[in-house]
């Protein structure tokens, strides 16, 4: 084959190659124009409900969870660091300095027992007036309570009140495209697609913020009272510290001699 002969070919296959390309790239273009984007599948096509559930749903979640992960923190309600200043107080008896130390630290165990340890009755030696104590610890816990699980409780109105409005959104999408079909008994399918389109995603996004939502709410309640039962429990320690400190004669004396403490 000689060189000419090969420019040729070259040049026919460039040329042939360029024509294709003209003919078929318009149709392609054409056909990508016409392929919606995800935006435009599962949102835009949704109407004015769908984009409202989806912003006012999911920006509702987001800051509830990260206000409530801001919150829900170990240093926010039973720090190390206090309680063992506290049980080094208590268990010296020093019930003065562990109530000056608890109301000058602003988490909830230090509220806690800033609010229940002037309940403690020396008079009483036998068990320093614990009942009054445990008293003054559910009291605060079911006013603190009631504080603490107002920002839990919207991830609860959320995860009920975003399928609620995907169901209104169903609703008005299958209104719309019986209403077609009672203007028009041969509609094209087309003309339906639309209202049927904004009943499903309105019900789809309905259900993914209250599904999120849901799970949501669940952890950061177990998350709060794990937090609680924490402290109630650091508090039970601080008192029996006390408790045994000023029994410790009383309790050796029960014990015979020879019988190892």
């Amino acid at each position: 084959m000689t060189r000419n002969s090969t420019l040729r070919n070259a040049k026919g296959w460039i040329v042939g190659s360029a024509f294709t390309l003209l003919t078929v790239a318009p149709a392609m273009a054409q056909e990508a124009s016409k392929k919606k984007s995800a935006l435009d599948s599962y949102l835009l096509d949704g109407g004015p409900l769908t984009i409202f559930i989806v912003a006012v749903g999911l920006l509702s979640l987001i800051s509830l969870t990260v206000f409530n992960f801001m919150n829900l923190t170990k240093a926010k309600f039973g720090p190390d660091d206090l309680k063992g200043a506290l049980l080094e107080h208590m268990t010296s008896c020093r019930v003065r300095s562990a109530i000056e130390l608890s109301a000058s630290h602003p988490s909830y165990l230090g509220r806690m027992m800033a609010y229940s340890l002037p309940n403690i009755d020396a008079t009483h030696p036998e068990d320093l007036g614990r009942d009054h104590v445990e008293d003054a610890i559910a009291d605060f816990s079911i006013n603190e309570t009631r504080k603490q699980m107002t920002f839990i409780n919207l991830l609860s109105l959320v995860a009920q009140a975003a399928p609620m409005l995907g169901l209104f959104g169903t609703v008005f999408g299958m209104i719309a495209a019986f209403g077609t079909l009672a203007d028009n008994a041969s509609a094209d399918p087309s003309a339906l697609a639309g209202s049927i389109s904004v009943a499903l995603l309105t019900t789809m996004w309905g259900l993914v913020v209250a599904i999120l939502s849901l799970f949501a709410y669940f952890f950061f309640k177990n998350r709060f009272n794990s937090l609680v039962a924490d402290c109630h429990g650091t508090a039970e320690n601080l008192i029996n510290a006390s408790i045994q400190t000023v029994n410790a004669d009383a309790h050796l004396a029960r014990i015979p001699e020879g019988i190892a403490v």
